[in-house]
């Protein structure tokens, strides 16, 4: 995914960055899928590009970065190979997501919105994952993972360094 170091932005491939941006230039609609291209390639959309993307499409950088911060699938920082996403509804907090949210962030040692150093992980909390009878529940990678409880989360997160084995 992400094939930058977060530490060293000197190494983005600008020349990369504007031919995607040449794919989509002329036009203001394609904003959306062309930061969501940028981003599938790169891991993120860093934030030199900004000036780019509004320059090949007529727009001023603060209305790139506003669509950029309005969605929240957009990042304009590098993120972790793997995304953990702990659920915060109603079903996963009555039983007991709190606590594994607790457990997730001391197994990483991150806090919500974060990502390991290493670049292997990025913790996030949602809203609701949708599998409340699962609860609680947490997504790795797009993997779902219910009934969650401390012994199957130290499982999940061995602490051998390859801690994840999905």
């Amino acid at each position: 995914m992400c094939n930058v170091d977060a530490k060293d932005s000197s190494r983005i491939d600008m020349g990369r960055v504007r031919e995607i941006v040449g794919e989509y230039s002329e036009n203001r609609w394609p904003l959306i899928p062309l930061v969501q291209k940028l981003q599938d390639e790169m891991g993120y959309i860093p934030p030199e590009s900004i000036p780019v993307i509004a320059g090949a499409l007529g727009l001023f950088p603060s209305e790139v970065q506003g669509v950029i911060s309005f969605y929240t699938q957009l990042y304009n920082e590098p993120r972790g190979k793997n995304v953990v996403r702990v659920c915060r509804g109603t079903a996963c907090h009555v039983r007991g997501g709190k606590t594994i949210l607790k457990l997730v962030k001391q197994e990483l040692g991150i806090e919500e919105g974060e990502t390991t150093e290493d670049m292997e992980y990025t913790l996030e909390t949602v809203a609701c994952i949708g599998v409340c009878a699962l609860a609680p529940t947490m997504v790795v990678s797009n993997r779902v993972y219910g009934n969650m409880n401390p012994k199957r989360l130290r499982q999940l997160f061995k602490k051998d360094g390859n801690r994840h084995d999905g």
